[in-house]
């Protein structure tokens, strides 16, 4: 006589089913076919490829360094949470990722971060694709977000920021989805101020 055993494939919510004779010894777990999630990882787009080969030609001291192209550097996060995340832990998660404006410092101590801000996701347009919680952080070079970034562009110990590292590892666990979007700020427009404005501010500066 037969019987079905499910058997749970660990961490990927998939069962596969074994015949096994009833009150007979288990079969080796070794010989059981086992699912596999893909481990080609998906290409690379055409900004990260250009990081990377700056990386490979310029060299990761160079690459990392706070003078490593100047100017000011956005880096956008975007956070989906796994459907059984608290309020406290999105809060925590939060605070967290603030504390990185103090935490990430090089080896001499100088920060890293310029600003870090952050808030829920509030827009009644529904392109928002899930994520719920989004970061803005600053920095004044490109090299100060290298830094900062870390693996997996540059893994050489002492090249990357443990501190965001060890965020990353922190937030991991309650995290459904991440959505990273870098730029140099090549434009800024505002509206032009009233003259009636304008004349009240020079008056103050005299």
């Amino acid at each position: 006589m037969l019987v079905r055993k499910t058997i749970a494939a660990a961490g990927l919510g998939l069962t596969l089913a074994a015949l096994v004779p009833v009150g007979g010894a288990l079969a080796d777990p070794y010989s059981l076919p086992i699912a596999r999630s893909p481990v080609t990882p998906p290409p690379l787009d055409a900004a990260a490829v250009a990081v990377r080969q700056d990386l490979a030609q310029v060299g990761v001291a160079a690459f990392t360094a706070p003078g490593f192209r100047l100017g000011l550097i956005r880096h956008m996060v975007m956070f989906r949470f796994l459907k059984d995340v608290t309020p406290f832990q999105k809060a925590e998660i939060a605070r967290r990722f603030l504390e990185l404006a103090n935490d990430s410092r090089r080896p001499d101590g100088r920060p890293v971060v310029e600003s870090i801000e952050t808030g829920f996701q509030n827009s009644g347009e529904g392109n928002d694709e899930g994520y719920q919680m989004g970061f803005l952080v600053s920095f004044r070079s490109e090299g100060d977000r290298n830094y900062y970034v870390g693996r997996p562009v540059v893994s050489q110990p002492g090249y990357f920021d443990p501190a965001h590292d060890a965020f990353k590892a922190f937030a991991a666990p309650y995290l459904a989805g991440v959505m990273e979007f870098d730029y140099r700020v090549a434009a800024l427009a505002r509206p032009p101020v009233p003259e009636n404005v304008a004349a009240k501010h020079a008056g103050h500066r005299k």
